[in-house]
């Protein structure tokens, strides 16, 4: 249902819990621009407002938002069909648009996917496509596995039917050309023209005049508008002046024929197509292959352990998996039994498997090695980590660059731009063309509309984008829409958070010291580390490794300070110097000196005594990671501005900020701190990249021009995010950057040769050399450009996929 302002909606509201809710809400919507009328019903949770305007909606929606309430939104995703051009794609955008309930639309025709968002107590799926069957285009609605083989069959139809269509074209209308260029004065010349040409565009170029119709239908207008015109008036133009020369003859001039540039043109046009499908398929491997990663079946063990295939779609939580040597890893799960290696480079982008063993997680779409074992289902279907990179990458790809909206603007008016030039190139040839001026300006104003090429300019962006977003995701860099990659060429000041980000985030012993040498107390210090909650303790215990289990007793907590237990006769300690020095124990000098030294380093001191005297002492660190100092020199070369933001003390960030070479950086600093100081750089003029893996890194994540997430860290660091570096490796970050830079690049040169391309090739298909040097453009020239210049632009964004 199309909407006619004014008209009633019903806003579905979120957290209205009361009458006082309702009335704050209602007198807010009622204070909003473009909003005649508003009431909130509380039983059922929904305002019913009256809207004046498109925008009154988004206002309305943002005006419930800043009173502290939600309004039920849906966002999803469907591919669009039947589209042949840029402006194909903006009168889809507008149809879904101007649908009841729809808050945002955007179409991509690189992708072919409808982007919408709406209110579903008022629109869904079928609504949507509805509106677009009513103006000859379609909507996918399955669910996403249906959905992208549905696609692949579409597109291999699709791409079957477009070869033989292009196959007998090309070898029907090549005697046509030949006749036409080389042999017009043989026997019923034209004659033979017309036998081949017209099953060319009658039958083989029929869809152009299908669709053409269905546009016009709607008052609407697209690139099959432009070549139906064209080569229609030259074929019916041409059909008469066989039939009716005597017409001219008597008018003393010659009945000239066109046939040879109606069959070219459609020949040329259907080439291009075919040249484009394919090339525009190539942009989209990236989903193709992350598909790809997941296996069909699954086989599980129930509870006697016998083993049954059963397929992905049926795996169920809890579920026991088997994994044999060489499968794809199904689901993400924690390893019950068994070890291997797992070829993890689908995630990280590095090409060394990681050992897995009891207890280790496993993510859908790693391949398993030489190794077997069994692990738990955690995560299933769309849950898992594998699922939502699908999703990203989806919806990145979809998504439209901010540089976008322009050429959107453009391509709406585009095809009645050129239909209008035609006209006038036509009506300027009549009036100063002389006894040619008929014949010539109908040619020239043909060559208008089949030279003119909104493709070209709609592909320019989408695809660039299409190819950088699968490139940026089979190296571990996961992008989470257009703008984000656009805007990460701008950056020039980048904030680091420490740990998890330029460390590993995970505590390890450094260095241990004992007493005279003596390491005969292991067992002890592991068994009090295995019973204490302290986070380190876990660091301890990983250090030592296995030791014998001897029973323990009297085990204490002492909060702040560390723990105690009884073995044997003796009690011992493991805690800092505070715990030592309240029970009197004797601390030995070179024990003494070595935790004085490590303290120094900015390494966390842990001492080991028994009643009498201290017998350890150890140094725990949060390591940096491998790569940290070397993607930090790469980042200062790329000449950004470089800071490294910590909660922890100083000496500690002032060891880790020497270490990897960070000159500036701040310590102890709060969470709310962190997004303080990205506005204090961005009203300095600098557009600030945000580094962070935790949640007390979420608010600066979202403050921050652009965000980034490290993959190991919490889930919303990553939600809020606009990139994600899967691998948490540091080295990502350039890379990324660099990618901007090469994606932003080629944007600018397929924009600037789509427009030159326009500008240029449509003054001379009218004509505008011709009173210099005679020259006018052959229709069949104009026919080969036009196919040619989508497949350029496609190509040059395929570049990305082999730049470094």
């Amino acid at each position: 249902m199309a909407k006619k302002y004014p008209y009633n909606i019903y806003l579905p509201l979120e957290g209205v819990e009361s009458e006082h809710c309702a009335l704050i809400v209602g007198k807010g919507l009622s204070k909003v621009e473009g909003i005649s009328a508003a009431s909130v019903e509380l039983n059922n949770r929904r305002a019913l407002i009256t809207l004046q305007s498109k925008e009154a909606l988004n206002n309305a929606i943002k005006a419930v938002k800043d009173l502290g309430y939600g309004v039920s939104e849906k966002t999803d995703s469907y591919p669009v069909l039947g589209m042949s051009c840029a402006s194909c794609a903006t009168s889809a955008e507008n149809i879904v648009n101007r649908t009841a309930g729809v808050v945002e639309a955007s179409v991509n025709y690189g992708t072919g996917n409808l982007n919408v968002k709406y209110l579903p107590n008022i629109a869904n799926a079928t609504t949507f496509k509805h509106a677009l069957q009513k103006s000859g285009y379609d909507l996918l609605v399955e669910e996403t596995q249906a959905q992208q083989e549905q696609l692949e069959s579409i597109h291999h139809n699709k791409l079957k039917s477009l070869k033989q269509k292009t196959f007998w074209a090309v070898a029907l209308a090549l005697p046509v050309a030949l006749i036409g260029m080389f042999f017009m004065n043989m026997p019923y010349a034209d004659y033979i023209m017309c036998f081949f040409a017209t099953p060319v565009v009658l039958w083989f170029g029929r869809d152009f005049f299908v669709n053409a119709w269905k546009q016009a239908k709607h008052r609407s207008a697209n690139m099959d508008t432009l070549v139906a015109m064209s080569t229609g008036i030259a074929y019916i133009f041409s059909v008469f002046n066989l039939l009716f020369a005597d017409f001219w003859h008597r008018r003393g001039l010659h009945a000239h024929v066109y046939f040879e540039a109606a069959a070219v043109i459609i020949a040329f046009i259907l080439l291009g197509k075919l040249l484009e499908e394919k090339a525009k398929s190539n942009t989209s491997t990236a989903i193709k292959k992350l598909m790809g990663l997941q296996p069909k079946t699954v086989t599980v063990l129930d509870a006697e352990g016998n083993e049954r295939s059963i397929l992905i779609d049926e795996v169920t939580l809890n579920q026991t998996i088997l994994i044999k040597p060489g499968e794809k890893i199904p689901v993400d799960g924690e390893v019950i039994e068994g070890s291997s290696y797992v070829d993890e480079s689908m995630l990280s982008g590095e090409p060394v498997p990681l050992q897995k063993a009891q207890g280790d997680r496993v993510f859908a779409g790693t391949i398993n090695q030489k190794g077997s074992f069994r692990f738990k289902a955690q995560k299933v279907g769309k849950e898992t980590m594998l699922a939502h990179i699908i999703k990203a990458v989806q919806d990145a790809q979809g998504s439209k660059a901010p540089v976008q909206k322009l050429v959107d603007k453009i391509a709406g008016i585009f095809v009645p731009t050129v239909m209008l030039i035609a006209l006038l190139t036509f009506i300027t040839w009549i009036i100063f063309g002389g006894a040619n001026g008929l014949a010539q300006g109908l040619l020239a104003g043909i060559t208008v509309l089949v030279i003119a090429c909104p493709c070209a300019l709609g592909l320019a962006t989408p695809t660039a984008i299409m190819v950088a977003v699968g490139k940026g995701a089979s190296s571990g860099i996961l992008i989470k829409d257009a703008e984000a990659l656009e805007l990460a060429k701008k950056v020039d000041a980048i904030i680091l958070d420490k740990t998890g980000t330029i460390t590993e985030g995970k505590p390890e012993v450094a260095d241990i010291a004992w007493l005279n040498n003596k390491d005969s107390f292991k067992d002890i210090l592991s068994q009090l580390e295995k019973q204490s909650e302290h986070p380190l303790a876990e660091a301890v215990v990983r250090y030592i490794g296995k030791t014998e289990n001897i029973a323990i007793e009297n085990f204490e907590s002492i909060t702040g300070k560390g723990a105690k237990a009884d073995f044997g006769n003796q009690t011992y300690f493991v805690g800092n110097p505070s715990l030592l020095a309240e029970h009197d124990i004797t601390l030995d000098s070179a024990l003494l000196q070595m935790a004085q030294k490590w303290t120094a380093e900015a390494k966390t001191v842990i001492w080991f005594a028994d009643k009498q005297q201290a017998l350890a002492v150890l140094a725990i660190a949060d390591q940096i990671k491998e790569n940290s100092a070397k993607a930090i020199k790469e980042l200062q070369a790329l000449g950004l501005d470089l800071f490294m933001l910590t909660g922890d003390n100083e000496a500690t960030a002032q060891a880790i900020a020497k270490e990897t070479g960070i000159k500036n950086y701040r310590a102890e600093v709060l969470p709310q701190h962190k997004a303080d100081f990205v506005q204090e750089l961005q009203k300095q003029g600098k557009t600030v990249a945000m580094v962070g893996d935790g949640i007390n890194d979420s608010t600066a994540l979202a403050t921050a021009d652009v965000s980034i997430a490290m993959g190991r860290g919490s889930d919303i660091a990553m939600d809020v995010a606009k990139m994600t570096i899967l691998s948490s490796d540091l080295m990502r970050i350039p890379q990324a950057i660099k990618l901007s830079k090469q994606t932003v690049v080629t944007i600018k040169q397929n924009l600037f040769w789509a427009f030159i391309y326009n500008v240029i090739g449509i003054p001379l298909a009218a004509g505008i050399l011709y009173p210099f040097n005679g020259f006018l453009l052959n229709p069949m020239i104009a026919g080969a450009a036009m196919a040619l210049s989508s497949v350029s632009v496609v190509s040059n964004s395929l570049r990305l996929k082999w730049k470094k």
